[in-house]
Formats: C-alpha cells, structure tokens, sequence
C-alpha cells in the first residue's frame, strides 16, 4: 500500500515537472520566434533518464503520452468530414 502511495506521488511529481517544464519552453520559444516543438524535444531530451533524470515514472509517462495522441487523433478525425475523407482517399491508400 505504502508503496503504491509513493509511485502515485512521484507520477503526481513527474506531471507537475512536465507541465511547469511545457509552460517554460512555451514562453521561451514565443520570446526566440521558434517552434515549440523543437523546444518540447529538446527539454524532453534534457528532463528524461537519458539527461538530468527530472522525470522518473518512464514507463507511467509513456502511457499517459499513448492516451494523449489518441485523444489528438481522435481530435483530429472529429473535424474531417466523410466527403473530404472520400477526396484524400487515393493518396492515403496509395500513398
């Protein structure tokens, strides 16, 4: 039970990491005029275990970052409709 309660917190710790880390890289890459995405890499590279080690719930993070691109792609697929699905469908199906 113990440790339940201590891998719950340190997930809690990691989430709050990553989001002051997000909000910072937001604002840093505004003020230089690039994109946040090359920030959001870069401070993933910097924070993960293979860096500073800030985030220790790897495998925790991971599913958490699993279930974010399927709500993005499910995101995504909301806003296609059936007709502009039919338009692409040759170069999704043939490449």
């Amino acid at each position: 039970m113990v440790e339940n309660r201590v891998g719950t917190l340190q997930l809690f710790s990691d989430i709050v990491i990553i989001l002051a880390l997000s909000v910072l890289v937001v604002l840093l890459c505004h003020r230089l005029r690039i994109a946040s995405i090359v920030g959001f890499l870069i401070t993933g590279a910097l924070a993960g275990p293979h860096g500073f080690g800030l985030v220790h719930a790897e495998h925790e993070v991971e599913v958490l970052a699993e279930i974010g691109v399927i709500l993005l792609l499910f995101t995504i697929g909301m806003e296609f409709s059936v007709t502009s699905l039919k338009q692409v469908k040759r170069v999704v199906l043939l490449g």
